[in-house]
């Protein structure tokens, strides 16, 4: 198939679903449609960026983060995820083309985000670094919202569910910790709007339900500022990406590298699969990766704290730097404050529920 048919299936299967969902919507009735691609989930093919998106992984060099290796497949692997980022902007645009021949594009509200960084490289997904949770977030409503305008509040992706009840005229309930973005997005003025999004917490406690034996969660919880993140490891014992099979062997010998590559269960199992996971455990051995191999694979301390203003990319963990001693305990504090007055049962239970069944433990098959 060639390039252009490739992207014509795209471009086609977007258009046929979003015209049989309004096709079945009640005449000039209000609608919601949820668009969600897997364009930049796993798995894409290897080389796409470069066939069908004109990507030279190559140009990639010198701009990768600290923590992956600079090397030819690595940049591959980054340049096919951006080609499926491209092919995610032509899909939305075909929605947007559609809307506007249906007169329907200015009477209607557009919000674009990601649900998680991306998959399959170490410190993304799965973690609670910038690259795993670091998503983009842009809306479009016009006579509602100013258009080119860039707020610097920080938000939680929990805050569009009430922004769109807000929207909708609806009751947000209680029982909602989220608060409305509308107020932040029907705003005149950019920058920093809101005094109390000065921070952000996230959390996480599985991926795949048997990563680690015994089907055990990693439970980590952190607070990003601008100037800080700070996270806090609840289990250290336990292997973040998932039990290594082996693998933290450093002289091991590795699985096939076909099997790495596809199968995410292989080993590291909270690791997506691809090629730069594949490439990092076969030459984790080698002095220039394995510093990166520990700190992508290895297990952690229980508080990592890192100065984002001359450390972006957290390669320098000062949690243990007495220097930083009062901004770990103002972060800690904060960060605890803010679990215990939602009920986190990280922080309010013992036993805490997630380490045990229905939430842990393995899938049934109840059909």
């Amino acid at each position: 198939m060639g390039v252009e048919a490739a992207k014509q299936l795209l471009y086609d299967e977007t258009r046929q679903n979003f015209d049989a969902f309004l096709a079945a919507r009640p005449d000039d009735a209000p609608f919601c449609y949820w668009w969600g691609p897997t364009n930049t989930h796993r798995t894409w093919e290897q080389g796409s960026g470069k066939a069908l998106w004109g990507l030279e992984p190559d140009d990639l060099k010198g701009r990768l983060p600290a923590f992956l290796p600079d090397v030819h497949d690595v940049r591959e692997d980054v340049a096919d995820y951006l080609g499926e980022c491209l092919a995610f902007d032509a899909g939305l645009g075909v929605l947007i083309q559609r809307l506007e021949e249906l007169g329907e594009l200015d009477n209607t509200l557009i919000v674009v985000s990601g649900d998680h960084g991306i998959p399959g490289f170490p410190r993304a997904k799965c973690n609670l670094y910038d690259i795993g949770c670091e998503v983009a977030l842009a809306a479009r409503w016009p006579g509602r919202i100013q258009p080119g305008r860039v707020i610097e509040d920080f938000v939680n992706m929990m805050d569009v569910a009430p922004t769109f009840l807000d929207a909708a005229n609806v009751a947000i309930p209680s029982t909602m910790t989220a608060r409305s973005l509308l107020p932040i997005l029907e705003s005149a003025e950019s920058g920093q709007l809101e005094a109390a999004r000065t921070f952000v917490i996230t959390g996480r406690e599985r991926h795949v339900e048997n990563a680690r034996e015994g089907f055990l969660p990693y439970p980590q919880r952190a607070i990003r500022t601008k100037e800080f993140l700070y996270v806090h490891n609840f289990a250290p014992d336990r292997w973040p990406m998932g039990d290594p099979k082996g693998l933290d062997d450093l002289h091991a010998a590795a699985p096939d590298f076909a099997a790495l590559r596809d199968n995410t269960r292989t080993a590291y199992a909270d690791l997506d699969a691809g090629p730069t996971k594949a490439w990092m455990i076969h030459h984790r051995a080698e002095p220039a990766v394995q510093p990166l191999f520990e700190l992508g694979f290895g297990k952690r301390p229980q508080e990592e704290l890192y100065d984002l203003r001359v450390d972006p990319h957290y390669m320098h963990n000062l949690a243990y730097d007495p220097n930083y001693d009062a901004v770990r305990e103002e972060l800690a504090t904060q960060l605890m404050q803010v679990l215990s007055a939602q009920d986190d049962p990280r922080i309010v239970e013992t036993p805490c529920r997630f380490e045990h069944a229905p939430y842990a433990g393995p899938v049934l098959d109840e059909s």
